[in-house]
């Protein structure tokens, strides 16, 4: 009596491929990790006494999902580096930058985040001169300070740049009467 072979080919195979759709379920994933970032409480400088009052009734990021400031990297996914970062708190950033979990974002607010601010003129060895060279930066938010809503801008920036659609509205101008 002949053996068969036991190795099925893919015309044979008795099993149906399952059925995988990944592209909706990234996109719901996308969805769900906008809507609820988890920002790390770190703040360098006065930019973030803007960042602390985002979380205030006025501005309220907590509409938009973003209200549980974590204390460890461990716990955050969004990194808002809000101030000057000298070049002996630059390790400390990469640190706690490595430290979180994938997928990670950040943020960096405030001229001093962006290209060093005031501070980077020619002499000054100390500042690090945007902190886009030594960690990835996802959304660059502008001023000195930037207002609240320049982060709440920054927040939709970001949540565009994950699902590719731009979730909240534009603010609009009031009207008069």
């Amino acid at each position: 009596m002949a053996e068969k072979n036991l190795l099925l080919t893919p015309a044979e195979s008795t099993i149906d491929p399952p059925i995988v759709r990944i592209k909706p379920v990234q996109d719901i994933l996308d969805l769900c990790r906008s809507m609820s970032f988890w920002p790390m409480t770190f703040g360098l400088a006065c930019c973030a006494i803007e960042m602390m009052a985002v979380g205030m009734a006025r501005f309220d990021i907590a509409r938009f999902g973003a209200e549980a400031f974590r204390p460890s990297p461990r716990q955050a996914d969004l990194m808002i580096v809000a101030g000057t970062v000298s070049r002996k708190m630059a390790p400390a950033v990469i640190r706690l930058y490595e430290q979180m979990p994938a997928p990670k974002w950040v943020m960096a607010l405030g001229n001093c985040a962006i290209s060093g601010g005031p501070f980077s003129f020619e002499g000054q060895y100390g500042i690090v001169e945007g902190v886009d060279t030594i960690i990835p930066v996802d959304v660059f938010v502008p001023g000195c300070p930037p207002r609240p809503e320049g982060l709440l801008e920054g927040l939709f920036a970001l949540q565009q740049k994950i699902t590719g659609k731009r979730w909240w509205p534009l603010p609009q101008k009031a009207v008069l009467s």
